[in-house]
């Protein structure tokens, strides 16, 4: 990887917003790290398009076959072959679509060569895409060794960009929203390492949470096999910790696994969510600083109206950073505009602002 490609490399919300705007006339190859939301693209530039149909190809599945199958048809005294497309690729449409080539580098050569018209020109089988369309195709990098490539003439006439990675605090914020594990957002908080790339890492044994293309890792930790993880854990009331351990460790790895069990084991210390509704003046404030993270990553993921007073109550006790950062996550362009909205319209969080405005570029 070149510096200046890694220092150019874009967020989510730049690759939707390039794809979005000039997708109609090139076609994006987005290269990102395995289990860093790649796969995400389409829905998020399929919000911003509503008029568009998005349509998702997974091109590792499929074969030169798969893509399209010869018609006999009879005409007058002569008869001719056409070609039926697949329908993941949305050929049949009259309207414009937004189609994903997934894992486009990893496909069988017979179907790079089978997708390049479309890929370059939105025709294949003698269909033509509506102009607005969109064609874009993602694949991971080379560097890691997973078999994506394309050849000098394909990348020649498509445009290149690579995803960056995300921080833990860009994860907690999407975690936030999206029902991940309180002890889990708490981990990822303490341990930003475990979303470092590899080829920052000197040797795999100085980082024992990620993929490293050096060793063999069964499992190991991406925003993927996380938020996999976080699944488990929001079950963890039906299994023993045994089993979720060992669950655990299939899916981010031995070292991540005993270190968020460490977690969840401080999180079982919390105060309740019961326990701050029924008596926010007297419930038990945490000690620690992971701790008080995961109340408040907790309250930014289920606050309601009904309990958002006894939280203003509750919030003033905890330290000045835990306050900071529930008011920073609440007013992240990324929070849950519903709850948000709710948050910010309170008459005691209104008043708590206007006394700690100081407080509002704390860390979130």
């Amino acid at each position: 990887m070149s510096s200046a490609t890694s220092m150019y490399a874009l967020g989510l919300d730049q690759l939707t917003n390039i794809i979005v705007n000039t997708g109609a006339t090139n076609f994006f190859l987005v290269e990102g790290r395995m289990g860093y939301a790649k796969s995400a693209l389409l829905d998020m530039v399929a919000n911003q398009l509503p008029t568009h149909t998005p349509i998702y190809f997974d091109a590792t599945t499929k074969t030169a076959g798969d893509a399209a199958l010869p018609f006999f048809t009879k005409a007058e005294e002569d008869g001719y072959v056409t070609m039926i497309p697949h329908e993941e690729l949305g050929l049949h449409l009259k309207g414009p679509i937004i189609l994903m080539l997934d894992e486009i580098g990893k496909a069988d050569r017979e179907i790079k060569n089978t997708m390049s018209r479309l890929m370059y020109e939105k025709k294949a089988f003698g269909y033509t895409l509506h102009p607005d369309s969109i064609v874009f195709g993602t694949t991971n990098l080379g560097a890691e060794g997973v078999g994506d490539i394309l050849q000098a003439h394909q990348r020649n006439r498509i445009t290149t960009l690579q995803a960056r990675g995300m921080t833990n605090i860009e994860w907690i914020e999407w975690g936030i929203n999206n029902n991940v594990n309180p002890a889990l957002l708490g981990f990822t908080k303490d341990n930003p390492q475990v979303f470092a790339h590899f080829e920052d890492v000197k040797s795999p044994d100085d980082n024992l949470f990620i993929f490293h293309p050096k060793v063999v890792r069964k499992a190991f930790c991406t925003p993927r096999s996380l938020h996999k993880f976080s699944n488990i854990l929001n079950k963890r009331h039906l299994l023993d910790d045994m089993s979720v351990t060992a669950a655990g460790i299939g899916t981010v790895g031995e070292r991540a696994a005993m270190d968020i069990m460490a977690f969840v084991k401080m999180a079982d210390q919390l105060p309740t969510l019961q326990s701050i509704k029924d008596g926010p003046h007297t419930a038990k404030v945490p000690t620690s600083a992971a701790a008080t993270c995961m109340v408040v990553y907790r309250t930014l993921a289920s606050i309601e109206r009904e309990w958002l007073d006894a939280w203003m109550q509750y919030m003033p006790r905890l330290s000045a950073e835990a306050q900071g950062m529930f008011a920073n996550g609440v007013r992240s362009k990324n929070y849950n505009a519903v709850r948000q909205s709710m948050v910010m319209t309170n008459s005691r969080f209104t008043a708590w602002a206007a006394q700690n405005a100081h407080m509002f570029r704390a860390d979130v």
